[in-house]
């Protein structure tokens, strides 16, 4: 494995996110060429739910650099309670269906199971989103239900344990 994929997911500042809303890059990073990583409105949102978090939860965001080029976010989405931590992702249309997102929400689920804060991770899909469905998939993430979201509509709920995986022949 590079280096580059071991250090995939980069902790986003309120300084790192500032730049990129002024479209800036955060040091030894560049921006994804041919897209946006994200549009400004997503930007901004992003922001001020890791500065509201942030105040209680850190790390909250991250950028997901490939090759030393941001190619897309993930962040906790909520405020974190009894141990769980809600997230969301995205990448670059450019960089939709490399693997760039399962790479990166394989590396959160590795630093939120050596976390000792974080019990749990949960996220929602669109019905619709395969690709985000496949990317939790891959992750061992479990599907727990559905619900109505106010802004997206019918969201499918998922689950993933951020216990250390046991190997089966030593659980007792």
């Amino acid at each position: 494995m590079s280096n580059v994929e071991k250090n995939m997911i980069i902790e986003l500042s309120a300084y790192d996110f500032d730049a990129l809303l002024k479209g800036f890059v955060p040091a030894n990073t560049r921006l994804v060429s041919d897209s946006v990583v994200a549009p400004p409105q997503i930007l901004e949102m992003l922001a001020r739910i890791a500065a509201e978090i942030g105040a209680k939860f850190t790390p909250s965001a991250w950028m997901i650099v490939e090759a030393g080029e941001i190619v897309g976010l993930c962040s906790v989405i909520r405020t974190p309670e009894n141990g769980e931590i809600h997230i969301g992702y995205g990448v670059a249309p450019s960089r939709e269906r490399r693997g760039c997102a399962t790479r990166a929400i394989g590396q959160l689920l590795e630093w939120a199971r050596k976390d000792p804060r974080v019990r749990l991770l949960s996220a929602e899909t669109g019905v619709e989103n395969i690709g985000s469905q496949r990317v939790l998939e891959r992750n061992g993430f479990i599907r727990t239900g559905e619900r109505i979201d106010p802004e997206d509509g019918l969201v499918i709920c998922w689950q993933a344990s951020a216990d250390e995986q046991v190997p089966a022949y030593n659980r007792g």
